[in-house]
């Protein structure tokens, strides 16, 4: 049981920290719940969208293990090193921030219909959110062997929450989240999670 809940909570901090990143789907999602437009939509579907993904890539990474024993230690060093590539553009973002945090300002999404394609296309069509959620969560998955699948969970849960807190909680959030400290402060979180994460992967290989 220990065992258990120990997994799922890594695997919430790894999926929390792979999806707190600024970027056009947090954006949108925050900018919707701002103007209180098709909020329950968009948090379903990206919330959806991310546990179908990450059930893909635990299933497909763990299946790919269980058939070739010796794929874990190359997906151990090849997510390990991705895994310290994120931490170490979150350190820079860190140290050096590009410019502004998350702005609610723009066109807004005037139909229910708009605001789901709309949301289905930042999802769907952005090649990182598979790196994140199929091959990066997948990798870190495997590693737990047979307690993957209860590391995928805690990785939902996690996409769950974030994407709720962000929509429901916008108009609370939106003063906090726009301000550069503030994603400072996440980067630098995000940085020591990830570079710990790459070196558990690979010192585990």
């Amino acid at each position: 049981m220990t065992a258990a809940l120990t997994t799922a909570a890594a695997g919430f901090g790894t999926g929390l920290s792979l999806i707190v990143a600024i970027g056009a789907q947090n954006a949108f999602v925050l900018r919707q719940g701002v103007r209180r437009e098709a909020v329950l939509a968009v948090v379903g579907i990206c919330a959806v969208s991310d546990a179908l993904l990450i059930a893909l890539g635990v299933g497909g990474v763990g299946a790919l293990v269980v058939a070739w024993p010796g794929a874990l230690t190359a997906v151990g060093w090849i997510g390990g090193v991705f895994l310290l590539g994120y931490g170490v553009l979150a350190a820079r973002r860190a140290i050096r921030p590009a410019g502004a945090g998350l702005e609610t300002e723009g066109e807004a999404v005037t139909s229910r219909r708009r605001a789901v394609l709309t949301c289905l296309a930042m999802t769907w069509l952005n090649p990182h959110v598979y790196l994140d959620t199929v091959f990066l969560l997948g990798s870190v998955a495997a590693d737990h062997g047979p307690l993957r699948w209860t590391f995928g969970l805690g990785a939902v849960l996690a996409s769950l929450c974030w994407f709720a807190v962000l929509g429901f909680g916008a108009r609370l959030l939106s003063r906090f989240l726009a301000r550069p400290t503030a994603w400072r402060v996440l980067d630098g979180l995000v940085a020591a999670t990830m570079i710990v994460l790459g070196c558990t992967l690979i010192a585990g290989s």
